[in-house]
């Protein structure tokens, strides 16, 4: 099977997280995510794969042997079954050549992929482009990087001349919805030495940092009183929390922010005048400036408290995921310099950007498997507009081979 039947194959799963069922905790959140694991596992099985599982939690893991006695690390690669939650209808890929201008995703609704409106496009003149008719999402975030990895692992069974190490894969479910899948994921019992997520962007994009990740949660503690006597007495939470929201640094959110600015986010408020809650996401690139966030938090509660009295706040804070670069520094950073000679040898010069978000690579990471993030090629995720360059999904699988290769070369060199 060729890639791109592969992928197109992939995205007839309808794996849409469901954020209702992640909230109450079930892992997977979406019976279609069961699907895909089933589907995969068989895959897996028919090529060949050894210690092939689906675990409780729809966690697909597999390995390749190695088939040379040089002494390898094993190196791993993981991708997500979910799609995000913004649409749940079924996809209807559909592959389209880009002539330039727009292009027609749905002539009977009216649905244009604009040029004007993303103008990258021009990077494809020439090229077939993968997307939907505009009444769902493509899937390509992530089952583009599914079928990148599935593509190298039928390409080395099928080619065992090819010398390499031991290979793992990771198929994880519910990224989309907190990253629960890696959040579940056995590092130790897994036995990789570091790791690959495929989950990011165009074609020569590269991360290795992220966020350092917090949740911050806000208890204003009110006092309620009838109206008729509420001189006096009444204390309203929810005007207390408005006056907290208003002393944030007004110019650090992410609707004013960009590249590695952290801020301070406002995302939920609810409650009445005894007592309110606000959640508030805090993110820092540094882990300087992230424990810096922490402090100010902790300094605005008591503050607080010295204004309204003891007992009026109380503020917790919880790291959610850290930066991928705290894991890959010094003597780890041995997969970033693998990833850039894979690049190198696919003649794609690498753009590192920061991902202003987590991934899965950032859990695996910080539990203890070093996890940069590669690309697979697609745009506009989350969007109706999501496409995927064909000549894109195949560079992202040569790379993954690339890696392999790269993996092998950068030990035989060390050991010499």
């Amino acid at each position: 099977m060729d890639i791109v039947s592969r992928f197109i194959r992939y995205t007839q799963f309808n794996t849409t997280c469901n954020r209702k069922n992640a909230a109450q905790g079930q892992i997977p959140s979406s019976d279609g995510q069961w699907e895909l694991a089933r589907h995969l596992e068989n895959e897996l099985i028919e090529l060949g794969l050894e210690d092939v599982n689906v675990n409780d939690k729809c966690i697909v893991t597999a390995t390749l042997p190695a088939n040379t006695n040089q002494d390898i690390p094993t190196v791993a690669f993981f991708g997500h079954l979910d799609t995000s939650a913004e649409r749940d209808t079924d996809t209807n890929a559909q592959i389209l050549p880009y002539n330039g201008g727009d292009l027609c995703l749905n002539p009977e609704l009216g649905i244009y992929l604009k040029q004007s409106e993303f103008p990258e496009l021009e990077n494809y003149l020439g090229d077939d482009i993968i997307v939907t008719d505009g009444t769902s999402l493509l899937g390509a975030d992530d089952k583009a990087a599914i079928a990148a990895i599935m593509n190298v692992l039928a390409h080395l069974k099928a080619n065992p001349e090819i010398p390499h190490g031991t290979i793992k894969v990771g198929f994880l479910p519910d990224e989309e919805v907190g990253l629960r899948g890696a959040k579940a994921f056995d590092v130790e019992a897994f036995g990789a030495d570091f790791a690959y997520t495929l989950d990011c962007c165009a074609i020569g994009d590269m991360v290795y940092e992220n966020w350092n990740a917090g949740d911050v949660k806000v208890v204003f503690h009110g006092q309620s009183a009838h109206p008729m006597s509420a001189k006096g007495k009444l204390k309203n939470s929810l005007l207390m929390a408005h006056k907290f929201i208003a002393m944030l640094p007004g110019g650090e959110a992410p609707q004013y922010t960009e590249g590695r600015e952290g801020y301070y986010w406002v995302k939920e408020l609810h409650g009445s005048s005894a007592e309110t809650v606000l959640t508030i996401d805090i993110r820092d690139f540094t882990e300087e400036g992230y424990e810096q966030r922490k402090v100010f938090m902790k300094a605005m509660e008591a503050s607080c408290n010295a204004l309204w009295g003891e007992g009026s706040v109380t503020l917790t804070v919880s790291d959610r995921y850290s930066n991928v670069e705290n894991s890959l520094k010094g003597e780890n950073r041995y997969p970033i310099d693998i990833a850039k000679a894979a690049y190198a040898q696919c003649g794609i010069t690498p753009n590192v950007i920061p991902m202003r978000g987590g991934y899965d690579g950032s859990i695996l990471s910080q539990n203890g498997l070093p996890c940069p993030n590669l690309f697979t090629g697609a745009h506009n995720f989350h969007s109706i507009y999501e496409y995927l360059p064909v000549k894109s999904l195949k560079a992202a699988s040569d790379v993954v081979l690339a890696v392999v290769e790269q993996t092998r070369r950068h030990f035989d060199k060390s050991a010499s």
